[in-house]
């Protein structure tokens, strides 16, 4: 059985905020890869990203979860972690890769300024360009998709559950608790 759940997919799907919770359902821990590596830098993601560019950033950012060694815990990824293999192949290892999937449009809606949320975008890609560029990275290591279009965060966690139910007998109980609303 793999030990983790890592949530992958593009900023402002709600990695962070369902990890947290899909944590507490679980008993795990509970990681943001965006965090540690701000913790090794000691710098803000986009102070990083300013500084050592997007290629620096990415660099940086694949070093860092290279490095993750942990046992059940959920770890919400950045969105760009799938460019770097080292990284993806370690995760991979450990855990069950979960994409959460939302569509452009919905995605763009929550969003907003994405200069501050320190996303890693090139000067002058536009950010459908960067949907389209990484969707299909997304789905090369994900081992569950999660559509998460029409859910709010109970019922994404809730998909979550029950695909993790579907994949590995462990979580089976989970699918039991007050906590999954069918």
């Amino acid at each position: 059985m793999k030990k983790n759940i890592v949530l992958i997919g593009m900023p402002g799907v709600g990695k962070s905020t369902v990890g947290v919770i899909l944590a507490k359902i679980l008993g795990y821990e509970f990681i943001d890869t965006d965090l540690l590596i701000q913790q090794s830098e000691g710098r803000l993601l986009r102070e990083i990203i300013a500084d050592s560019g997007v290629d620096g950033f990415i660099e940086i950012e694949n070093k860092v979860n290279s490095n993750i060694s942990v046992e059940k815990s959920v770890i919400a990824t950045g969105g760009s972690v799938v460019y770097g293999e080292e990284a993806m192949r370690n995760l991979s290892e450990s855990g069950i890769i979960v994409y959460l999937k939302l569509d452009y449009k919905k995605l763009r809606y929550r969003l907003g300024n994405i200069k501050n949320r320190g996303v890693v975008i090139r000067e002058n890609q536009r950010l459908y360009d960067l949907y389209s560029e990484r969707v299909p990275l997304y789905e090369k290591y994900a081992d569950i998709v999660v559509d998460e279009n029409h859910c709010g965060v109970e019922k994404t966690i809730n998909k979550i559950i029950a695909q993790l139910a579907e994949y590995d007998d462990y979580f089976i109980k989970y699918t039991q608790t007050d906590a999954f609303v069918k």
